[in-house]
């Protein structure tokens, strides 16, 4: 079994961020990074089938040297390979998700796992959009997941219960958490994942068609009002939430 591990760097989610001088993105320096951790459940998923069926994993990341961290992380958790998609720049997420289908499009993977969603902006596009452009069946959020031979079925979670899905492979699948327990790195994996050798290709993202202009904090939340203590306070608590808040009528 062949398969591909899309995954990032992304900043530790305890860590406090700060915008930059012209508030054009954030303050990186100083910032500890760490693999999204919603990426760390999709390689523990893509091992643990490896494992099973055999095979190899190959870890996907686009960005620049920066990402070769993520991937390293993941070579450390037991990954036979590492692609690096060189980038200069900002990317738009479309960029993004045409520069890793063009760089695996004829490696033949069988399933390509990631993250349902990055931490740092919060999005959940790039598997889709990668499935997309590859033609390929999708299924997002995933928590339970078997595989066959040329088939999966998938599990996830939505409102009030529960969605069973089956689909033919190749598939995208993005990992949701539940799906499993990521393993720590052993000490002989980290060294070896210090001496591998990173395999980098140029990205080929086609025109970029959005970028971020400013960015900003948001507002700050008013000051509590106290109006008094005990069942004294409810007339005016009541009077406050119907014509100031207006959450009452």
């Amino acid at each position: 079994m062949n398969i591909a591990v899309l995954v990032k760097l992304v900043p530790d989610t305890a860590a406090m961020i700060r915008l930059n001088g012209d508030k054009s993105g954030i303050e990186t320096r100083d910032l500890n990074w760490v693999l999204n951790p919603y990426d760390e459940y999709a390689a523990e998923e893509a091992l643990a089938l490896v494992e099973k069926h055999g095979g190899e994993v190959t870890a996907v990341a686009c960005g620049g040297d920066d990402q070769v961290e993520a991937l390293r992380k993941v070579v450390a958790m037991g990954a036979n390979n590492a692609v690096l998609v060189k980038r200069e720049g900002e990317y738009d997420q479309l960029a993004s998700a045409k520069a890793i289908a063009n760089a695996i499009k004829d490696r033949g993977f069988d399933l390509i796992f990631t993250g349902y969603r990055t931490t740092d902006d919060d999005s959940t596009a790039i598997g889709p959009m990668v499935a997309s452009l590859l033609e390929l069946p999708c299924v997002t959020e995933v928590n339970k997941l078997e595989v066959g031979d040329g088939t999966l079925t998938a599990e996830r979670n939505i409102e009030g219960g529960s969605e069973v899905l089956e689909a033919s492979m190749p598939c995208v699948i993005t990992a949701q958490k539940g799906l499993n327990e990521p393993r720590y790195p052993k000490l002989k994996g980290i060294m070896m994942a210090k001496k591998k050798q990173i395999e980098t290709v140029d990205a080929e993202a086609g025109d970029i068609r959005t970028a971020t202009t400013t960015m900003d904090y948001p507002p700050e939340r008013p000051a509590g009002k106290i109006v008094g203590e005990g069942v004294e306070a409810v007339p005016e608590l009541v009077r406050l939430l119907r014509e100031e808040a207006k959450v009452i009528e």
